[in-house]
């Protein structure tokens, strides 16, 4: 029999994965056709002089039949966009030239050429992974784009982090937002803000004040050791930071703050006063970014691998701590539940059949179709400078991950179960304080619920039930000991009689 596990872990403020703003692009299951006409003679030679000059370039765009007259498109990327081939990915405004102007309330969004992917789900998959997982990610689908009626290639559409972004994750979108690009590896080089300004990028759309980022770079580096997870708290929601390193860690994306020490964006909510951490860029997930790494070391990398850690501070007191570290080891057991070939096969045979045709009739795409049939499953050797490179095949890859991870893990108490988890979509509704707590927490009964008999379990992030309690004629306010529980990330779950539940997530610390 299977056994069920009701996780629910949400970020502190409320999320869902429903917003309506952009529905039509990430909220159905259909690849679109964008097409992009453009005037100039010759126009890719226009792209490529604003490429330089990092401008945009005013073409006609038809998305799946829409006519938006004037839209800003230009290309993106580095290594992407100096891959060989014609196959360039863009970075596309509405409302570049034509102000006011969206798609179904969408401004800007991305087309990646999948440059390093010959499956072209690698991005897909783990941007859905962090979604479903209630991890704050852009939307990621695909599109068929067309340059002058010319089929130029199968693209996924990423969802821009923007004023769009925020607000809809956030309820707010006036604070700073802040690329960790090129640089952003968080060493702290004292106060002055002029020594930050070129490590980092400050969102065009942000208020020209970098004094709150050299905040939190100092609190990330200078904090007192016996109160840092408060000190940090204060300023950055660690939970954040912690299940985007969980998860690249996981997928083996070496691309990412604790391999290459950049890609990720930081946001100061300006409703909770403290830093939200954004991933970006993950289409190196499954280990095709190699920092001089052989399969057999990226499929058994260490579970708190961190690349030159005298440049990593956070990932390093993220270690140190023994909260933080706790609540990485207790994320990690929860994130992998579902990091399963039961879980994911199926996934990526559903998307491998969607898009099939569309990758077969890429005419620019890096790799051949058989590539893209093989590496689904197995790893696959292709061209490269020094003779031949091997890319992780997808579904053998989470075997070996897998099966490396529960090895690691498992000397930590971490229980990972074989069956089947279900792992709910919903947002919490419950308010926990204090929290972090140290002995107790307080929490409400839903009004709705008063006078009936409701059942309250905490959770630890393995799915153990680490307390279970019946309350009789629940009203209001309740109390509940936690003196007992170690120091970590847990589920609070209230049920009714009448099989309503709901949940929050909470933090004991010794502190």
């Amino acid at each position: 029999m299977k056994k069920w596990i009701v996780i629910f872990l949400s970020a502190l403020s409320s999320f869902s994965l429903n917003a309506a703003d952009g529905d039509s692009i990430w909220g159905v299951n259909f690849i679109h056709d964008i097409h992009f006409n453009f005037t100039q003679n010759p126009y890719w030679d226009t792209l490529l002089a604003n490429y330089a000059a990092d401008r945009y370039t005013s073409c006609e765009m038809i998305f799946d039949g829409t006519v938006l007259p004037s839209t800003g498109v230009r290309f993106k990327g580095n290594s992407s966009y100096n891959a060989p081939g014609q196959k360039k990915s863009f970075k596309v405004d509405l409302n570049e030239f034509v102000a006011g102007q969206d798609y179904d309330g969408i401004k800007k969004f991305n087309l990646n050429n999948l440059f390093k992917d010959p499956t072209f789900i690698r991005e897909k998959l783990t941007l859905d992974y962090m979604r479903r997982h209630n991890i704050h990610a852009p939307r990621c689908t695909y599109a068929r784009v067309y340059l002058n009626n010319v089929y130029w290639g199968l693209y996924t559409l990423v969802e821009d982090v923007n004023g769009k972004f925020l607000s809809q994750h956030y309820g707010n979108n006036n604070g700073n937002l802040f690329k960790g690009d090129p640089n952003g590896d968080l060493k702290w080089f004292g106060n002055s803000v002029s020594s930050y300004t070129a490590k980092y990028e400050l969102d065009e759309t942000s208020t020209n004040d970098w004094t709150d980022l050299v905040v939190l770079i100092d609190s990330i580096n200078n904090a007192n050791t016996s109160t840092y997870y408060t000190s940090l708290e204060s300023v950055m929601f660690g939970q954040d930071a912690i299940s985007n390193m969980v998860i690249n860690n996981m997928f083996v994306n070496m691309d990412s703050y604790c391999g290459s020490g950049h890609n990720y964006y930081i946001y100061h909510d300006s409703l909770k006063g403290a830093f939200r951490w954004i991933p970006w860029d993950v289409n190196e997930t499954f280990g095709t970014f190699t920092m001089g790494m052989t399969p057999t070391q990226l499929k058994n990398l260490t579970f708190d691998y961190i690349n030159q850690p005298n440049n990593r501070p956070l990932a390093v007191k993220f270690m140190a701590d023994p909260v933080y570290r706790q609540t990485y080891i207790s994320t990690y057991c929860y994130l992998m539940q579902n990091f399963t070939n039961a879980y994911l096969d199926p996934y990526i045979d559903s998307v491998a059949n969607m898009i099939r045709t569309d990758v077969y009739a890429d005419p620019n795409k890096f790799y051949t179709n058989q590539d893209f049939e093989n590496n689904l499953t197995s790893d696959i050797t292709v061209a490269g400078p020094q003779g031949g490179q091997t890319i992780l095949g997808l579904k053998n890859f989470i075997t070996a991950r897998r099966s490396s991870l529960i090895t690691q893990l498992s000397a930590f108490g971490c229980w990972l179960s074989s069956e089947e988890v279900s792992i709910a979509d919903k947002q919490e509704s419950l308010s926990v304080y204090p929290n972090p707590a140290n002995s107790s927490i307080n929490f409400n009964i839903p009004d709705a619920w008063n006078r009936t008999e409701c059942i309250v379990n905490v959770i630890d992030l393995t799915g153990r039930i680490v307390i279970s309690n019946v309350t009789e004629t629940a009203t209001g306010s309740q109390r509940l000991d936690v003196s007992n529980l170690n120091s970590g990330v847990y589920i609070l779950q209230v049920s009714s009689t009448s099989g309503e539940s709901t949940t929050a997530r909470f933090t004991v610390s010794a502190e």
